[in-house]
């Protein structure tokens, strides 16, 4: 059976990735602990692709978790900075490359961006926030 770790992580060498700048670059290592062993897989960041390989080779930031954790930001279900936050993921290394990173790693289920929320609905003229197109430029 798939993970949602192993998924996101395949879906990664699939192209190139507009989400990141064009000027990231590094390496990165997922250290994905589950059953007393521990998986390792690198990333290499160039030209807005990513390249994947199984191995421990030095990285410019190192990213360690259970793979639950893993799973859980690969699903959206749980943002980086919060499993960060809560000591549940460990960084060492480039944390500018963390912040990159975090781009790859996909919203919560059923999130919007913002300014699709904030567009006004063509057919009643209303924004998804229920406010008229007219007065949602308006203070309150």
């Amino acid at each position: 059976m798939t993970t949602p770790a192993a998924k996101l992580i395949g879906r990664l060498e699939s192209g190139r990735h507009p989400e990141l700048p064009e000027t990231t670059a590094g390496t990165v290592r997922l250290d994905v602990r589950e059953d007393g062993r521990t998986e390792h897989w690198h990333l290499t960041i160039a030209d807005q692709r990513v390249r994947v390989h199984r191995c421990a080779d030095e990285a410019d930031l190192v990213l360690r978790a259970d793979r639950a954790v893993f799973d859980r930001i690969a699903a959206g279900a749980l943002h980086p900075a919060a499993a960060l936050g809560r000591n549940d993921l460990t960084v060492h290394g480039d944390i500018r490359l963390f912040t990159m990173l975090r781009r790859l790693f996909p919203g919560p289920p059923g999130a919007r961006h913002p300014r699709d929320a904030a567009r006004p609905n063509r057919v009643s003229g209303t924004s998804a926030s229920g406010r008229s197109a007219h007065s949602a430029g308006r203070h309150r």
